[in-house]
């Protein structure tokens, strides 16, 4: 069935990396969810009103909300795929995310009034009308629930939306919140257990949960997130597959939305390679990742001397004397200056945010540990943390 809708409402669907199909599928997803909640919550809201029920109707409200938060999803990606102009050039797709943002927090509203009428309905509870017809409804909500939660699920994979799989999550505590209410009308009718009202106020809390979770998920992306670890092993086997490139560091990723990536890094040529080559090297790698992963890339050239025996057996011994100190420790950039009394020994250091010894500790120990190797080298160094790759 997702397939279906997929092939029927999505023009070139197969083009998920293209940013106006991507927010062809975000549409398309809303307004199948707005569909879909709004026959859900008509369908509960007629049970709960008919058998007297605040859990069945705190249940249909829910739904309701979720049509509503299916609709600032909608604006969300409409919004999102606007154009870059003078006032936001890097684009609009961050739109996304604060729709999202949104939706969590008139969740969280809604879970707060409905925890409160079911606690009035705890405090005066009342017998609720049990009748087959019930339990069918119920039953056909959750069915409706399950199809929808894997389909936010599915599309939200498809193309890499934050807010959609979130919204899955939601649709799959929103199954959890209709079993409760059923289970709660078939203890009224075989039981004689008056708990209607407690198990409102579990839909209130479950609305509550979700809209928490979905504030957390939402903000993330909008404050900045290392990037996909399996992106960035992408990107570097992409880039070293390009003949005459020896190797690269210093990789960076911004996210403005998730078409919207900007990267740097800076790329190892051989320095005996010819220059305007490496130059026309560079520029075709930048335009192949724009062309190929969309990704806005911008590449420092670094010449390296890969002949230089002297200069490659102290880079040896300066890799084994960081990784005597920790094997986290990695090094790049390696340059050499030989003089007779001063030997200037110059690299940039990888180092992970949550090292056991403070920058200014670490460089003064390199520092200590290259005067042992030769009282002559002067070390001039920089520490790079884990935003670079």
């Amino acid at each position: 069935m997702t397939d279906f809708l997929i092939q029927f409402l999505v023009r070139d669907f197969s083009k998920t990396n293209h940013p106006l199909v991507r927010e062809r599928y975000g549409k398309m997803a809303a307004g199948v969810g707005i569909a879909t909640n709004l026959c859900l919550f008509a369908l509960k809201i007629v049970m709960g009103l008919w058998v007297g029920s605040v859990a069945i109707v705190a249940d249909a409200v829910n739904n309701l909300s979720d049509s509503a938060s299916s609709l600032v999803l909608l604006i969300g990606f409409y919004l999102a795929g606007r154009p870059a102009d003078a006032e936001h050039p890097y684009g609009h797709a961050r739109m996304e995310y604060i729709a999202g943002m949104v939706i969590s927090f008139f969740i969280v509203l809604l879970g707060f009034q409905l925890g409160l009428s079911s606690w009035k309905k705890i405090l005066n509870p009342e017998p609720v009308l049990f009748h087959r017809t019930l339990v069918v409804s119920l039953l056909i909500a959750i069915a409706g629930k399950f199809w929808q939660s894997r389909f936010y699920k599915t599309v939200g994979q498809r193309i890499g939306s934050v807010a959609l799989l979130a919204t899955s999550e939601d649709s799959r505590n929103d199954i959890l919140a209709t079993t409760a209410v059923l289970l709660s009308s078939l203890a009224g009718a075989f039981l004689g257990w008056q708990i209607d009202g407690w198990m409102g106020l579990l839909v209130a809390l479950f609305i509550l949960y979700s809209g928490i979770r979905l504030i957390s998920d939402t903000m993330t992306p909008l404050l900045g997130t290392a990037p996909d670890p399996q992106l960035i092993e992408t990107i570097r086997e992409r880039v070293l597959s390009y003949e005459h490139v020896l190797g690269l560091h210093d990789l960076t990723l911004h996210n403005y939305g998730e078409t919207r990536i900007y990267a740097s890094l800076h790329c190892e040529i051989d320095a005996n390679h010819d220059v305007m080559d490496s130059h026309e090297l560079i520029d075709r790698i930048e335009r192949d990742f724009y062309h190929d992963l969309g990704i806005r890339m911008v590449i420092h050239m670094d010449p390296i001397i890969a002949d230089d025996l002297r200069s490659d057996a102290l880079q040896d011994e300066v890799s084994a004397l960081l990784t005597h100190i920790s094997p986290l420790l990695k090094m790049h950039d390696f340059r050499v200056v030989w003089g007779k009394k001063l030997t200037k020994v110059i690299f940039d250091i990888e180092v992970p945010y949550d090292f056991s010894l403070s920058d200014e500790d670490l460089l003064l120990l390199i520092e200590e540990r290259l005067r042992e190797l030769s009282p002559t080298y002067h070390a001039v160094l920089r520490i790079d943390h884990e935003d670079v790759y």
